[in-house]
């Protein structure tokens, strides 16, 4: 089943400048700079014949630079990221970009058409890679991936948000001992960086196995779009590709005003037994050692557990059930040396991308 390319208008170019760069090779296609196509990357057939593509939106610059691959609902219920991809590539000024622009919006069909995180085999694709073509579903998508953009690209960013039922805090997550790494992740401006240990089987570790610096941001929860969430990773993304250098000069959104927090680890804490939760923190409040965060209420009315923090930090993730079993991650906790820096941070954070405190952002990256 051959691989379909949809060809759309772009701004024009200058003959001699084009004849500078290559094209860019994907899915036995050849982009010449200075355009954008969208690649639909065969995948599979449904049982009822229905084809399955992976689609690649592709901007190549008509001048050189880093090859960014952007991606996101590798879990296929988690949608912040497919409307940043999509308020992204409607930038205009990304005409005039360095560099190739590799961005997915949806890596995970068949999770995004079922609203669901996994695949038909209920399979977890962010624990499949780099896959195999000769494997599960699951595996045989992500060695289409592999190979065709990330191995394609020199830098990426992987967009994510929590699991069903739980909100993360806008955060970016990395590693930390990587020089690459680290300087893009306080570029992108989230207000926590969070080292983050590789997982296998983990797009991030396998694109790093290959020499690929890759950034995960996680912001909101699945099934659901935040704009905050929303507007500060559209924002993020243009901060790295500054640092790239794929934008020139051109500054297409404001300088943010966050100072990121960096924490070197994180924490849970657990239900200690079943119930009610009843608690008032909302993701990006501060936390005190010892501090009380809520308590499990017996729903028959015998009695209520106290539920304490172990060590000082930021709030970065929390369930939004109030109903929960014994041992559920109810709080994740991003430990941090200054608690106060960090309550300025988060302070800096809504004040610049609250509707509320700050609406003509709508205006720019809408």
């Amino acid at each position: 089943m051959p691989s379909l390319a949809r060809q759309e208008p772009v701004a024009k170019v200058k003959e001699n400048e084009v004849k500078k760069r290559k094209p860019f090779e994907i899915g036995g296609h050849s982009i010449p700079p200075g355009t954008r196509r969208t690649i639909d990357l065969p995948i599979s057939l449904l049982y009822d014949h229905t084809p399955m593509t992976l689609t690649a939106h592709v901007i190549h610059g008509k001048r050189p630079g880093p090859r960014l691959f952007i991606c996101a609902a590798v879990h296929g219920d988690e949608l912040n990221g497919v409307e940043i991809i999509r308020r992204l590539i409607g930038l205009s000024r990304l005409s005039r970009l360095h560099g190739t622009l590799v961005a997915v919006p949806i890596v995970n069909i068949y999770g995004f058409i079922g609203n669901t995180r996994y695949l038909p085999d209920r399979r977890d694709l962010n624990r499949s890679f780099p896959g195999s073509a000769k494997g599960s579903l699951a595996a045989q998508l992500a060695d289409v991936f592999m190979k065709e953009v990330v191995g394609r690209c020199s830098f990426g960013i992987d967009l994510h948000t929590g699991a069903i039922h739980r909100t993360n805090f806008p955060q970016i997550r990395g590693d930390l001992s990587n020089p690459e790494v680290k300087e893009l992740a306080k570029a992108f401006s989230a207000p926590i960086i969070l080292h983050g240990a590789f997982r296998d089987g983990s797009l991030r570790k396998s694109a790093m196995d290959l020499g690929v610096p890759t950034l995960v941001y996680e912001a909101g929860e699945a099934l659901r779009l935040d704009e905050v969430s929303i507007r500060s990773g559209v924002n993020g993304i243009i901060g790295v590709m500054q640092t790239l250098g794929m934008l020139g000069k051109t500054k297409l959104l404001r300088p943010s005003k966050v100072k990121p927090i960096v924490a070197s680890s994180s924490y849970w804490v657990r239900a200690p037994e079943g119930g009610i939760l009843r608690t008032a923190l909302t993701s990006g409040t501060s936390i005190e050692a010892g501090q009380t965060l809520g308590g499990i209420a017996d729903p028959y009315g015998k009695g209520e557990a106290e539920i304490t923090a172990q060590d000082s930090g930021v709030l970065i993730g929390r369930t939004n059930l109030p109903v929960v079993n014994q041992g559920d991650g109810l709080f994740h906790i991003a430990r941090v040396l200054d608690v106060d820096t960090a309550v300025q941070t988060v302070e800096q954070f809504h004040g610049q991308f609250d509707l509320e405190e700050n609406s003509e952002m709508l205006d720019i990256i809408v």
